[in-house]
């Protein structure tokens, strides 16, 4: 009676033993658990591109201080880190990324560049820049932020005149 209980116990454990590995081939992982929440979808990146203007317009706001401020605070937080809190594009950044950036210190770089082309470049992105999406920065920001860059150029001396 006894190795019959044992033989019929033997069975039974090895049943509910193989019960987990039914249908299951051995490569599939295990189900998550139901507790388990599912992963965030993946955010499209926003639209900047249509905010861009796409033919010349003139700056339409006004500097002041409050707002060249602001514009400051956002530079030091979104480009200084690659174009150099001075806008001279030297920094370790955009080394360690072979990456040559204008030079905002001198007059010429940006004499040639309207506002509106300035502007597009910071909302759409160019080459490894990111855009400045409009959640991170208003359009006024952005028009202030151009003001702003254009300053660099004005805080240095004139270039000397070359020797004949």
């Amino acid at each position: 009676m006894l190795k019959s209980f044992l033989f019929f116990f033997a069975v039974a454990l090895l049943a509910i033993a193989c019960l987990p590995m039914q249908g299951r081939s051995p490569q599939q992982p295990p189900p998550p658990p139901a507790s388990m929440p599912a992963p965030a979808p993946a955010l499209a990146p926003p639209q900047t591109a249509t905010t861009a203007p796409t033919a010349a317009v003139k700056n339409p706001v006004k500097p002041t201080a409050q707002s060249q401020a602001k514009a400051k605070a956002l530079y030091q937080i979104d480009c200084a880190m690659c174009h150099g809190d001075n806008g001279n594009g030297k920094t370790d950044i955009a080394t360690s990324m072979e990456l040559t950036l204008d030079d905002w210190t001198d007059p010429k770089t940006l004499a040639g560049r309207e506002d509106w082309e300035l502007f597009n470049v910071i909302r759409v992105g160019k080459d490894k820049m990111p855009p400045e999406s409009s959640g991170r920065a208003t359009d006024n920001e952005v028009w202030n932020l151009i003001i702003y860059l254009r300053t660099f150029s004005k805080s240095q001396p004139p270039a000397a005149a070359p020797a004949q």
